[in-house]
């Protein structure tokens, strides 16, 4: 029971869960309480706009085109009653040259002022209404300076012949005022005419510009909204491969079909955490019943000597000589002491601690390692051979857990060379800041099936009884504690080299 809070304490793998479930959950809320703007309806908004773009381009090129065509209409009048001013002109000469076609002349003004009334309105948005005035006051006049002649001609007493003068010279002005009028008409609507299809054609590649701008624009912004949720989908693969379950959140303040990917990969995270929490606490289980078959092997045998021998001892205590006596108290200890060094191994796997780091000469902490086991390697016939340099830089480390490093490679090897054999410990060349040294043995070498799980906690080749298979666990947990590295190569019947390489100064040193 807790002390403070009365209440017992979690499992930390159910309370882990609890915080997976409520970081899951916020996430799950927040993705899916935003405001829904899906692609589709985007794709759809994006084509809706171009189809708006693309049916104003033809609007305004349906337009123009029928203006276009008006204006052809409008030029073809102008045209004919150009055409009818100036056949009016030649009459008028032929009249004042030799007397005929007045009545044609007449008929071509009457003609004329037909065409131009019907044209009125082309004409007043063409010219104005002022200039339209005009030009139909000039034509007017003409047509009466005409009719003033056709009178003359039917009763010369109507008019002196000084009078006569007077209106041929007042018809040949207004004449040509007639016919300059519908000449300039006509230019200003060919004029206009030109200008409207130039606008056209700008209206047209203007239009065609603008609507391929606004695709691409479209476009990218498009891209832009899928291949990057695609992107951000393939980190969030990657993080999960690499054991990061941390839930998906918001990254847009609207959701769509991506949102919905993400509250379903949400959803298989937890489901991968909870399997992983299986699968941890199945593990868990397996290392402990591994571990407690070991343990109790481990410490079976040097109990078992212990009572056999302290049980002999009592019965024969006053028998039996001293030098028995002490032999087999000798004995006992030794049992004891095998018994205390599983202990001391299964602690070092459990302990969580901050190692105390010092100045220390590794060549000295390897010396040590090698005297402790100076018998073991005796009775095996195995022989050190240490070529470490005189002047090696010191290190700053923990001294017993570097030891335990060295004793437990001197260990492995020994125990890899039934035979007997050569421990070779040689110092090799290293990065800059750095110690590197090679513990080489000629054992039997580690087979190429067993490389993946050599530094996995409880696993050991030897027979059960044999060893907990923590110890190069053990060793590869306390080289990265002092920032180094711990590799191994080995060869199948040639021996097996393991390399331990330490930063001479720790990178908490260097930062002070």
């Amino acid at each position: 029971m807790n002390e403070h809070s009365g209440a017992p304490a979690k499992d930390p793998l159910e309370s882990f869960t609890e915080n997976d479930q409520r970081l899951l959950d916020e996430a799950q809320r927040a993705l899916a309480e935003r405001p829904r703007i899906s692609i589709s309806f985007r794709i759809g908004l994006s084509m809706l706009l171009n189809f708006f773009l693309v049916a104003s381009a033809i609007v305004a090129s349906i337009t123009l085109i029928t203006m276009v065509g008006t204006s052809e209409e409008f030029l073809e009048k102008v045209n004919s009653y150009l055409f009818e001013t100036e056949h009016a002109r030649r009459f008028e000469k032929n009249y004042l040259l030799y007397g005929s076609n007045l009545d044609d002349a007449i008929t071509q003004v009457q003609t004329a002022h037909q065409l131009l009334r019907s044209m009125k309105e082309n004409v007043v948005d063409l010219v104005g209404l002022k200039t339209f005035q005009e030009i139909e006051d000039n034509l007017d006049q003409y047509g009466i300076f005409l009719e003033k002649l056709n009178a003359i001609d039917e009763d010369r007493s109507l008019f002196p012949s000084m009078d006569r003068v007077q209106i041929e010279r007042e018809l040949r002005r207004m004449g040509a005022q007639m016919l300059a009028d519908a000449t300039a008409l006509a230019e200003k609507e060919k004029l206009h005419l030109r200008i409207m299809i130039r606008t056209s054609w700008l209206v047209a590649a203007g239009s065609l510009f603008f609507i391929m701008i606004v695709m691409f624009f479209v476009s990218y912004l498009l891209q832009r909204q899928i291949a990057r949720p695609l992107r951000r989908f393939v980190e969030y693969t990657h993080r999960i491969a690499s054991g990061d379950y941390s839930p998906i959140t918001p990254s847009k303040k609207y959701r769509d079909e991506f949102s919905h990917l993400a509250i379903a990969a949400n959803s298989m995270l937890l489901q991968l955490k909870q399997r992983e929490i299986q699968l941890a606490r199945t593990s868990r289980m397996v290392a402990v019943g591994t571990l407690t078959a070991g343990i109790a092997h481990e410490l079976n045998n040097p109990l078992n000597n212990i009572g056999l021998n302290a049980e002999a001892l009592l019965e024969g205590l006053s028998s039996y000589p001293d030098e028995q006596k002490e032999k087999m108290l000798v004995d006992i200890m030794d049992q004891v002491e095998r018994a205390s060094a599983t202990v001391r191994n299964l602690l070092d796997f459990t302990r969580i601690e901050k190692p105390i780091f010092v100045a220390i000469d590794l060549a000295k902490v390897i010396a040590e390692a090698r005297r402790l086991l100076s018998n073991e390697a005796e009775l095996a016939d195995v022989e050190f051979e240490v070529q470490l340099p005189p002047n090696m830089s010191r290190i700053h480390g923990n001294p017993r857990d570097l030891q335990q490093v060295f004793l437990n490679l001197f260990l492995n090897a020994i125990q890899a060379m039934p035979d007997g054999g050569t421990i070779s410990v040689l110092s090799s060349p290293a990065p800059e800041g750095f110690i590197r040294i090679e513990v080489t043995d000629t054992g039997t070498g580690i087979p190429a099936e067993q490389f993946g799980s050599i530094f996995d906690p409880f696993f050991t080749t030897k027979e059960v009884g044999g060893g907990t298979g923590l110890g190069l666990f053990v060793t590869y947990g306390i080289v990265g504690k002092h920032h180094g590295q711990l590799e191994v190569q080995s060869r199948v019947g040639k021996g097996t080299t393991f390399t331990v390489t330490i930063p001479i100064i720790s990178p908490s040193e260097k930062e002070s």
